[in-house]
């Protein structure tokens, strides 16, 4: 008889090791036998569990997303007022379990992904979507009507934190990136919302 709770084990040691062979590879140049074996699971077992890779990948963008809303939830729930609410999903963004190198890796791997394979492309949608929504959801309360750029703004600069750390080009201490971002929102703040014009 199975072990109760061994499903789940296995599929998120299976969705681990598709984590860490992405990064070591630099791409989805990798196979189902491969991962197994890093899983420590039989070829046969990972097919039983994931009909082939690209529903392995997609199961992993998938934990790595959840992870990322559940980081950036217990930050959210500790933090008081829009500002501080900006800098807790900053906060999120640069946690060691996001933004280290497997997981970094496996991003901008799923991004490309994300090109060719229309349920990849759903998932990044999803997750865009989200970000940006809750970004402006605060921002509006500091910079008014300008809230939507702001906050495309704050996310291109992540991503372009994540490339680079994916790449090994500039990279930067996490204190260090999240000082960059929150100047980004503190100076946006500085400027007050955006101007009407004035009635004649």
């Amino acid at each position: 008889m199975p072990k109760l709770g061994m499903e789940s084990v296995r599929r998120r040691s299976l969705v681990e090791a598709t984590i860490s062979a992405i990064h070591t590879r630099g791409s989805m140049d990798v196979t189902m036998r491969e991962i197994a074996t890093r899983a420590g699971v039989s070829l046969g077992l990972a097919h039983h569990y994931f009909a082939n890779k690209d529903d392995l990948l997609t199961s992993a963008m998938r934990a790595i997303m959840t992870d990322y809303r559940t980081q950036v939830g217990e930050a959210l729930a500790g933090a008081d007022g829009p500002h501080e609410r900006v800098r807790a999903i900053i906060r999120a963004s640069l946690a060691q379990d996001q933004f280290n190198p497997e997981v970094v890796s496996a991003w901008l791997v799923f991004y490309a992904h994300a090109h060719r394979s229309p349920r990849a492309r759903r998932i990044l949608s999803i997750y865009t979507r989200r970000l940006h929504s809750n970004l402006c959801h605060e921002l509006r309360q500091l910079v008014g009507e300008r809230a939507d750029g702001v906050a495309a703004g704050l996310a291109a600069l992540i991503d372009g934190l994540y490339v680079r750390e994916g790449l090994g080009t500039a990279r930067m201490a996490d204190s260090d990136a999240y000082r960059l971002l929150d100047s980004y929102v503190s100076l946006q703040i500085a400027a007050g919302p955006a101007k009407t014009a004035s009635a004649a």
